[in-house]
């Protein structure tokens, strides 16, 4: 089942993350020497599982936006290829752990590490992770950065608590869920966005202005990602469709069908993201309730408002290659779910 909903008729068609790889590919490059680099140690496992994860096909988007923000604000220094590098050890450190919290058995179409090695190994390797990041944020010599990810890092990790209150619970409002969202995934976005333009020595309006970006961006790109769990292709989903429904969690497409439906079609709900009814019958059921109610549609909708506030936020900026392209992807990032 695909939701083919245009993002705007004044959008060009056929957005990627095109422009935003051709932009960053120089510092790409060294972003993936640094990211070799830092996955060594004596410890064989460490590298092992690392690694494992990091070349298992991600976009990498977040470090691409670290690369075009500080592009986009001109600077020419080597700073935000350790940060850029460093968000990426983050992001890739919260899926070790959102794996084994989640007990999920797929990542990027591959089983996942906790699967292979075990959830010790897993979550370790993850804290290594986070340790060679603030190590490289320190080198960059940034108070303000350093602060900026260390801020998203403890807000990561509020998200996945708050996430677990939601996790099976069916009165989650909309408000509760992206609350867990701007927590969860907007976070990273936001730092990975801000951090460009403090290195770059931008003033506090550019630095707002991206962190805005940032924050919208991760929200839309989210909320994308929950409709594409009920319809969308694994290849592009980086996961089993309908994982969301047998792990029990109450996403934006599941609130909004949830308060639509029926007394039955909430007992269903019920039954299976609480008691753990969810077979691929049940799934079936699910995907025609959410298309009864549009809840899907509605919540590409919400998707497409928070990325016209990143587009918006972009707006008083010069126009630059680097700045064309971080606009793209928040097309790109809609037109997923097409």
């Amino acid at each position: 089942m695909g939701v083919v909903l245009p993002f705007d008729d004044s959008q060009p068609k056929g957005e990627s993350i095109e422009p935003l790889v051709r932009v960053t590919a120089a510092g790409m490059e060294r972003v993936n020497q640094v990211i070799l680099e830092r996955t060594g140690s004596q410890v064989a496992l460490i590298p092992e599982v690392a690694r494992y994860l990091i070349d298992s096909g991600g976009k990498r988007l977040r470090p691409m936006v670290t690369l075009a923000a500080a592009l986009a604000c001109g600077y020419r220094g080597s700073g935000d290829v350790k940060l850029a590098a460093s968000v990426e050890f983050m992001h890739t450190a919260t899926l070790f752990h959102d794996d084994v919290v989640d007990e999920s058995d797929t990542r990027r179409g591959k089983r996942t590490a906790r699967l292979v090695w075990g959830n010790q190994e897993s979550v370790l390797v993850g804290d290594f992770l986070l340790g060679q990041a603030f190590r490289m944020m320190v080198e960059v010599g940034s108070l303000e950065a350093l602060d900026v990810l260390a801020v998203a890092a403890a807000t990561i990790a509020e998200g996945e608590v708050m996430q677990l209150g939601t996790a099976k619970n069916t009165e989650t409002t909309e408000d509760e869920y992206i609350d867990v969202v701007r927590a969860k995934t907007a976070a990273l976005f936001s730092a990975a966005a801000e951090v460009g333009p403090i290195i770059a020595g931008a003033d506090k309006a550019t630095r707002a202005a991206f962190r805005s970006y940032g924050n919208n961006l991760g929200i839309a790109f989210q909320l994308i990602d929950d409709v594409l769990d009920y319809g969308g292709a694994s290849a592009t989903l980086g996961k089993n469709v309908g994982d969301d429904f047998r792990e029990g969690k109450v996403t934006l497409p599941v609130v909004l069908a949830y308060r639509r439906g029926t007394d039955e079609d909430r007992a269903f709900w019920r039954e299976g993201l609480v008691e753990g009814a969810t077979s691929e019958a049940a799934l079936h059921r699910a995907i025609g309730l959410l298309a009864r109610t549009e809840a899907l549609t509605d919540t590409v909708e919400r998707a497409r408002h928070y990325a016209a506030r990143a587009i918006d936020a972009l707006a008083p900026l010069p126009a630059t290659p680097a700045k064309a392209a971080l606009l793209e992807a928040v097309a790109f990032s809609i037109r997923r779910a097409s």
